[in-house]
């Protein structure tokens, strides 16, 4: 008589209760992960974060990284946060992540005060990539390339950057190559 094949779920939890751990931390989940594959081959290949679900499922404890639980804890504050097709949605992008910036070190919450910046980050380096890129039309990548000195001088110095930034928007040089922001359009 053979054994029927197990589901990823069955085998995950079977594996977990072999393994015995009480609490969960990501190092132990990877190791779970790990050693589903070794054992099961192709059929054990699985993600980190659907062997959490299936822990959590069970009931079992996790104890994930503080910028784990930060990032699950303001999830949705973080989501869809980096938006810069125009001028305006990269003014409105960093005006969020300043706000979220000033929020999280208020409430000294210094991990999720961390990420933002690392958002910021991310935000400058797609910016300066977009901007390098000549597959992408010129007033394009001039427009990144603004926008990824924007993010820098917000990374650099978030307390007199958007008194920079209206100086600049107001600046002739800018009026001459991007037009003037603060007019609404029609």
């Amino acid at each position: 008589m053979t054994e029927s094949p197990k589901t990823k779920k069955e085998m995950i939890t079977e594996t977990a209760r072999e393994m015995g751990i009480q609490k969960w931390s990501t190092a132990e989940v990877d190791q779970l992960r790990r050693k589903l594959q070794a054992q099961h081959g192709e059929a054990g290949k699985t993600s980190n974060e659907y062997i959490v679900e299936v822990l959590e499922g069970l009931g079992l404890k996790m104890q994930l990284t503080e910028r784990e639980e930060a990032e699950e804890r303001f999830e949705e504050e973080f989501e869809d946060i980096l938006h810069f097709k125009t001028l305006k949605d990269a003014e409105v992008s960093l005006t969020r992540l300043d706000e979220l910036w000033r929020q999280f070190k208020a409430h000294d919450e210094p991990v999720a005060a961390q990420r933002v910046l690392e958002i910021a980050r991310l935000g400058k380096r797609r910016a300066e990539m977009i901007a390098r890129n000549r597959k992408v039309e010129a007033r394009k990548r001039e427009e990144k390339t603004e926008i990824a000195e924007w993010f820098r001088i917000w990374l650099e110095t978030p307390d007199a950057f958007f008194n920079w930034l209206d100086v600049r928007k107001a600046s002739p040089a800018f009026k001459e190559q991007f037009g003037d922001l603060d007019v609404e359009e029609e």
